[in-house]
């Protein structure tokens, strides 16, 4: 065992790597329907490696959880923003009942079992997995005027208690957000995610990797000549009226020939029709015999996403820019999705279009050419991450992390991980404005977020685990059941008053505001896994930046009253 411990030292990162491993290993087991997930398994992992004795590096920890939070900031902050307002009181108001519970929760356990004024504050600390208060809560110890022994002795207890207490302070949200909320409700969070995403789409569908429709929108036929003979290809495309439809090749006598508008059709022709599929349904009888294939006749389509830059235009409803726009711009491109800060819009006729706007567009590479070049720019689907762009977001967040606000001698105080969420919020939202800059694959931003999150939680039981279980088999199991207490009862109240009085009635909404309310950073990472969605990332933002102020002001307010 000693060989084992001397090699760890100089290769810590094992513990991490292998606390992830058997941890999201555990995380797949499901007991009825109570699955703990790969984060919860991460921490328990890591809790019992603790006890070889080797943890990880502060810089790590925080690392991997800046990244993180960094992650979801962005994935999520076009829609932070155009969730803010008078709609936002719900989150606001949440987040203040769940630091009052909270303090009245841990003066109530000090009264009953006559804790001192740092073991106090040291499990408000852990079991509301608040780290902030040991330090707000340490340094209004140092101003009560006691001897430099006695404030020692206060400030050691502080440490101890956050130990004993933080991990049951993650574990014990994850299982009350992910498990016991979705009860209560009588709603699963994944149903509702999907809901709340359909209503946020309105109606239109997503579809995931290797996803599609089953009768898809735009098709292609084959078709020979006979009932369409004599009719030029101009005469058979408006026939399809507003289902549009364009012939893309002919074939006659073996030999391609060239389409022009006044093309005449004749017997035996061997026809390539592509459309939307109403167009091609209604053509097709008039047309001729549909055949499976010919050779030579088949044609790569694309698909291309255009930024609207075009001021020509701007502020015109969709039926209007159709009528106006030219024949030979028109042709052969087919819109299949529009979308503005992320949000699709509907492509009906009475869309009014704005620059900025994200156009799909489906057509030839030549066809798609003459768009981009009449209507904006092309975005591009790059698999490269914009380090510079998202590098400057991350040095800002870390900046803004820095500042401290003196409310009198209280120090106030966003930290490295509200700073970066804070950064990452902005810099998604600039990425929705200007969409030429800040290129950050799905792929990535899902490594980020699954790495960053599980990667803390396992440096935190490797850091935490092993003080924990020494002071609880040393002390009993007292101070961990009063942690246990302090972690539950505000979740509990605070879950009841969302519910009954600020009416949640959506478990994916409500667990990302429950679990931000509480900084309770695991339990949001296993909420976003079990909703499969960004749904519950807007309201977690705004409970969580409200969280930060809130259960800090917790440590000097402790100490005053405990």
């Amino acid at each position: 065992m000693e060989w084992v411990r001397d090699n760890l030292k100089h290769a810590p990162e094992i513990l991490l790597f292998l606390s992830l491993a058997i941890g999201y290993w555990v995380g797949k087991f499901r007991y009825g329907k109570f699955q703990l997930g790969g984060v919860a398994g991460s921490l328990l992992a890591a809790v019992a490696l603790s006890l070889v004795g080797i943890s990880v590096d502060n810089g790590v920890k925080s690392l991997l959880f800046t990244l993180f939070i960094y992650a979801v900031g962005f994935e999520s902050g076009p829609q932070f923003f155009k969730s803010l307002g008078r709609q936002s009181l719900r989150e606001i108001l949440l987040a203040v009942f769940m630091a009052i519970s909270g303090l009245v929760t841990v003066v109530v356990m000090a009264k009953l079992f006559s804790l001192d004024k740092g073991m106090a504050a040291g499990l408000a600390a852990g079991g509301m997995t608040q780290s902030a208060i040991i330090g707000t809560a340490g340094d209004a110890l140092s101003r009560l005027g006691l001897s430099p022994a006695d404030v020692q002795k206060l400030q050691a207890n502080v440490a101890i208690g956050y130990a004993v207490s933080y991990i049951f302070g993650s574990l014990g949200a994850i299982i009350i957000c992910i498990n016991i909320l979705p009860r209560i409700m009588k709603r699963d969070i994944h149903d509702d995610a999907l809901k709340a995403e359909a209503e946020r789409l309105k109606g239109a569908i997503i579809f995931g990797p290797g996803e599609g429709p089953a009768m898809p929108e735009i098709v292609g036929r084959l078709y020979e000549v006979d009932g369409g003979a004599g009719k030029s290809t101009a005469a058979i495309e408006r026939s399809a009226g507003t289902s549009t439809m364009t012939i893309e090749r002919v074939k006659r006598g073996g030999q391609f020939i060239p389409i022009t508008p006044d093309l005449v059709l004749e017997q035996g022709d061997i026809v390539l029709v592509v459309g939307r599929r109403a167009g091609i349904i209604e053509t097709a009888s008039g047309l001729g015999r549909e055949i499976q294939s010919s050779a030579g006749m088949e044609l790569v389509m694309n698909t291309q996403e255009v930024i609207l830059q075009n001021t020509a235009y701007a502020n015109k409803s969709f039926s209007d820019i159709k009528r106006s726009a030219e024949t030979a711009l028109k042709h052969g491109i087919y819109i299949i999705d529009i979308k503005r800060d992320g949000e699709p819009l509907a492509l009906a006729d009475n869309t009014v279009l704005k620059t900025g706007d994200v156009i799909t567009a489906y057509g030839v590479d030549e066809d798609l050419k003459r768009l981009v070049k009449e209507a904006g720019a092309q975005l591009t689907s790059d698999t490269k991450t914009d380090f510079v762009f998202h590098g400057a977001g991350l040095v800002v967040g870390l900046l803004i992390g820095l500042l401290v606000l003196r409310v009198g001698s209280i120090p106030l105080t966003l930290g490295a991980g509200g700073g970066a969420l804070l950064s990452g919020l902005l810099f998604g939202w600039l990425r929705s404005r200007h969409q030429t800059v800040g290129n950050l694959p799905v792929s990535a931003c899902q490594l980020l977020k699954d790495l960053g999150l599980a990667g803390f939680v396992a440096a935190v039981g490797l850091q935490s685990g092993s003080q924990a279980i020494h002071t609880i088999a040393s002390s009993g199991l007292s101070l961990f059941l009063i942690g246990v207490v302090v972690t539950v009862v505000p979740l509990l109240l605070t879950m009841l008053f969302g519910r009954y009085v600020l009416r949640y009635d959506n478990a994916a909404i409500f667990a990302g505001a429950l679990s931000g309310a509480r900084s309770a950073n695991p339990a949001f990472g296993e909420v976003l896994d079990k909703a499969g969605n960004s749904i519950p990332t807007a309201p977690f933002a705004i409970t969580y930046a409200l969280a930060n102020v809130f259960l800090t002001l917790l440590g000097p307010l402790i100490v005053a009253f405990a």
